[in-house]
Formats: C-alpha cells, sequence, structure tokens
C-alpha cells in the first residue's frame, strides 16, 4: 500500500507572512477570548484582533517615540506616553488601565476631604475571576518585540504601561466582539473625527468603507472576523488610527 503524504493545513502565504511577523501570538488573543466569553473564536478572527491590537500598540509606541526623539533619548519613560497621548486623543485606549498605574495618577481624578488631603483608593477586593489588569503580564514579550522593532527600549514602568494597555485593550474588544455576536450585528453608532485647533479637518472616509453592516450573518456561538472589525468600529475613533487598524486587519486576513 503506497503511504499517503501528511494533508497540509491551507493558508493564504500573505497572511502567514503578516501573522509570523506580529509580536502577538492568535494564541494569546485566544486565550484573552476565554476570560470574556464561552464563544468560539475563528481563526480570521484571532489574525484580526492581533492585527488590530499591534496596530494600535505601534501608534502608542512611535508617539511615545517622538516625544522621546525631542529629548534625544532612545529609551522611553512613562512621561513620554503621557505625552503622546496629549498629542493624539486617538491613542486613549485600554483606559481601565489607567486606575492601576502609577503613570496616570492625577489623571483619572484624585479625591479630596474637608481638609484638602487626598482621601485614599478604596482597596480592591482579590476577585477569583481573571481580569485584564491580572494578565497583563502575558503581552511583556510581545511588547519587547514590538519595541525593539520600532528601535527603541523603555524602562520597566513604560513596558508594564503598554502591556496593561494592550490587555485592557483586547480584553475591550473581545466583550464588544462577543456583544456583536449576541445582538446579531452593531446597533449603536457614532462617528468622531478629532481635529486639533486650527488645523484643517480631515478627509472624510469613503462612505461606508470602513463600517461594520448593522446586520451580521452567522451563526451566535462564533466570533467572526467581521465581529472583530465591527468591535474595533466600538472602541476606536473614527480618525486615523481606526482606519489603520482597519485596513492593515483586512490586509491580514485577505481571504476569509
Amino acid at each position: 500500500m503506497t503511504a499517503q503524504p501528511a494533508r497540509l493545513e491551507r493558508s493564504d502565504p500573505g497572511t502567514a507572512s503578516v501573522m509570523g511577523d506580529s509580536p502577538f501570538k492568535s494564541s494569546l488573543v485566544k486565550a484573552v477570548f476565554r476570560d470574556v466569553t464561552s464563544m468560539h473564536v475563528s481563526r480570521s478572527a484571532a489574525w484580526a484582533a492581533v492585527s488590530v491590537t499591534r496596530t494600535v500598540l505601534t501608534e502608542i509606541i512611535d508617539g511615545a517615540r517622538r516625544a522621546a526623539a525631542e529629548e534625544a533619548r532612545k529609551k522611553l519613560v512613562p512621561g513620554d506616553l503621557l505625552s503622546a497621548i496629549d498629542r493624539n486623543v486617538e491613542l486613549e485606549v485600554g483606559s481601565k488601565w489607567y486606575d492601576h498605574s502609577p503613570t496616570f495618577q492625577g489623571l483619572t481624578g484624585v479625591l479630596y476631604d474637608a481638609e484638602g488631603v487626598i482621601v485614599p483608593s478604596r482597596k480592591r477586593s482579590r476577585s477569583q475571576k481573571p481580569s485584564a489588569v491580572v494578565g497583563a503580564h502575558r503581552f511583556e514579550a510581545g511588547v519587547k518585540k514590538l519595541l525593539r522593532s520600532r528601535g527603541v527600549t523603555a524602562v520597566p514602568a513604560m513596558i508594564r504601561d503598554l502591556d496593561g494597555i494592550a490587555s485592557v485593550f483586547l480584553t475591550d474588544l473581545a466583550r464588544d466582539a462577543a456583544m456583536v455576536v449576541r445582538e446579531g450585528g452593531v446597533n449603536r453608532w457614532g462617528t468622531v473625527t478629532p481635529v486639533m485647533s486650527g488645523e484643517p479637518a480631515p478627509l472624510p472616509f469613503l462612505k461606508d468603507s470602513f463600517r461594520a453592516v448593522p446586520t451580521r450573518r452567522g451563526d451566535r456561538r462564533t466570533i467572526g472576523r467581521d465581529d472583530i472589525l465591527a468591535a474595533t468600529t466600538i472602541q476606536l475613533f473614527g480618525g486615523n488610527l481606526r482606519q489603520r487598524a482597519l485596513t492593515e486587519a483586512r490586509e491580514a486576513t485577505p481571504h476569509t
């Protein structure tokens, strides 16, 4: 009997190369999704989520890198992160992390008593349920790889902030994608295009080119690529970052 050759899994060469270069693995993405929902996550959905997260983190790092370059530094510090967010409101993502990071202390609101003394925040009880904050360390290797690819390094506090932002953003993305599946589409819309004072308004998007359809096709048990794209429109403002994230996610999953 002639031995049959092993069957190889079909994949698009372009997609394989794009995802092979990604600092975040699809297995990590699926682990985050399992913390949020019991729904099945398709391979194309995982790839799309990886792509969106990579795009967001890259934009944040590039903004911080420009701030550091003004001081002739290649090692990023938390102050560079704050400068990047101050200069580009689109980078204000993963905001639930801000309450847990010393970098953002005072920006989320500090309470004072009648004598002007700071009221200490309530101690958070330990929960048995996994959270984006607890799982932030899972992104450290990917963040360091992404920093190297942009030609910079970062102090440990900055790496921890990037870990946390990535973890919270991806967790929120997973929750929104699951909501899209449960509700059968995106039922609420809103496009915000931030414009700096004195600067011309950016060109509008091509009509409906980056909007998810209000209703979805498919079963209610599987998160697909289009569900991730729809969740991205919820998570990101309607500016250049959203457009880039959606475009790169589509390119990373061209034949799904």
